[in-house]
């Protein structure tokens, strides 16, 4: 691991409105995840001496198409708002398998520094926003498949999960539009049709999900991605996993807010943020290592 630098003025993130009382601590680094494997990420938070914080590994959204760790500023700070220490990642813009890849490598780093992270006794999560709540969701079923690294939960905020971008809820959104960012998105993202069928592709589609962590889904009332985020909610839930959802109202900014960069007054950041802590509370019972 490369010594930490912290982020230039530009892309530091600007404290939230629901974290104003503490300012985001932040530094660029680069890991290695395998030999001449070298990953950029953005850690926030500190390690809190006699206790243990939980370690997000997050993911920014950007519609597989665009985005970056400025772009995941406004979650991560929330994340760190929420008592976390979190390990944001500039995953690569590439067809998938690449980004999965990626961010399966980095939890595994997490996993094996999650004491130097977080202290003794630390949990892992994963998170992410739009198409970073794909990679999230995907990661989270390469650990489960493999057995290993165990994680104690998984946060989606309106995950980007359906390639067939025909739900209800986006069609509102779209309206009348030729044009659509999540449809670019998914044709860069997929190199072919059968990629749509590799659950760690599409996790919308997987056929087990079974073993997966307690879930927090987070989604808005007006958000193109409502449907299929809590229709992956309602298949977890038929699978027998604990899920916590939650809809947040009368916020059309949502999910777009998540992903500006720079000072902004994020809707609903509050409500976020006290969704982060109190799911943090409910699964902080130590898992099988």
């Amino acid at each position: 691991m490369q010594p930490d630098r912290p982020s230039s003025p530009s892309s530091t993130p600007q404290p939230s409105a629901a974290s104003k009382a503490a300012a985001s601590v932040c530094t660029d680094s680069t890991i290695e995840v395998g030999k001449g494997q070298d990953v950029a990420v953005r850690m926030y938070g500190r390690k809190k001496a006699g206790q243990a914080s939980p370690v997000v590994v997050h993911f920014h959204g950007g519609a597989f198409t665009s985005g970056d760790l400025d772009n995941g500023c406004t979650v991560a700070s929330l994340l760190e708002g929420a008592g976390a220490v979190v390990v944001s990642v500039a995953y690569p813009l590439t067809p998938f398998p690449q980004p999965v890849d990626t961010g399966y490598d980095v939890l595994k780093w997490v996993h094996r520094n999650r004491t130097k992270l977080g202290g003794q006794g630390a949990l892992v999560y994963l998170a992410g926003e739009e198409a970073g709540g794909n990679l999230a969701a995907a990661v989270s079923l390469m650990a489960r498949d493999q057995s290993h690294p165990p994680l104690a939960g998984q946060i989606l905020l309106s995950p980007m999960l359906d390639p067939c971008v025909g739900t209800a809820s986006l069609r509102e959104a779209t309206g009348d539009s030729t044009g659509c960012k999540w449809t670019e998105g998914w044709r860069n993202f997929l190199r072919c049709p059968r990629d749509a069928e590799h659950p760690y592709a599409v996790p919308a589609g997987a056929q087990r999900l079974a073993g997966l962590p307690p879930t927090l889904i987070l989604v808005g009332d007006t958000d193109p991605m409502h449907d299929e985020a809590l229709a992956y909610a309602a298949r977890l839930e038929a699978a027998g996993l604990p899920i916590t959802r939650h809809v947040f109202s009368k916020n059309p900014q949502w999910p777009d807010a998540l992903l500006q960069t720079g000072e902004h007054e994020c809707p609903c950041a509050a409500g976020a943020q006290e969704q982060f802590r109190q799911f943090f509370e409910a699964t902080r019972c130590p898992v099988p290592s």
